[in-house]
């Protein structure tokens, strides 16, 4: 029996104020092992702090995982350190994913709207939503959803992380390819 492989560290990136009831659930899976909660006054003690403090809070929490989880609701692509995520994990060579979580029911039992792509975003001058997939469980009721999740998100993560470890192959072959060629003077 093949060894199984452990439980990845993730980040998850959210719209806290709209989503932090649905990205609980999904956090609830197990599957995957997610940074630690933050509960609404810490992050408002960070926040308090400025932004700089929020931008060393968000880097050391990715830094120690090996995927960020976006978890995708009806206006995550407009926030501001949701963004900043997107664009640390890929610039950390990060795995990174989408999950649409609109489909998931909140506190008061209702579902809302789909958003929009959050990697439909430039990075380094790389369109995001080229090389980052973003996964719709497609199912209109709540429960059908959850359980899309829960069976694929340990999958999910694992090509995102794949996916990270190969495009981190990709530039340090390219990079020895430059350093190689300057040194010989080839342009």
């Amino acid at each position: 029996m093949p060894a199984k492989t452990p439980r990845r560290r993730v980040f998850f990136s959210f719209h806290y104020d709209r989503d932090n009831w649905r990205t609980s659930q999904v956090r609830n899976i197990g599957a995957i092992q997610g940074s630690k909660p933050v509960s609404a006054n810490a992050w408002e003690e960070v926040k308090r702090r400025g932004k700089a403090a929020i931008s060393a809070w968000i880097d050391a929490r990715i830094a120690r995982g090996s995927c960020v989880v976006v978890l995708v609701g009806s206006e995550t692509a407009d926030r501001e350190w949701v963004r900043y995520e997107i664009e640390q994990a890929w610039v950390e060579g990060k795995g990174l994913v989408g999950i649409y979580i609109h489909n998931l029911l909140d506190r008061d039992g209702k579902q809302s709207r789909k958003g929009r792509n959050p990697f439909d975003v430039e990075v380094d001058g790389v369109r995001l939503s080229d090389h980052v997939k973003v996964h719709d469980p497609r199912a209109k009721d709540s429960q059908r959803a959850y359980r899309r999740i829960a069976n694929n998100i340990e999958g999910w993560v694992e090509d995102a992380v794949g996916e990270a470890e190969e495009r981190r192959r990709a530039r340090r072959e390219a990079a020895g390819r430059s350093w190689l060629s300057r040194l010989l003077g080839i342009r």
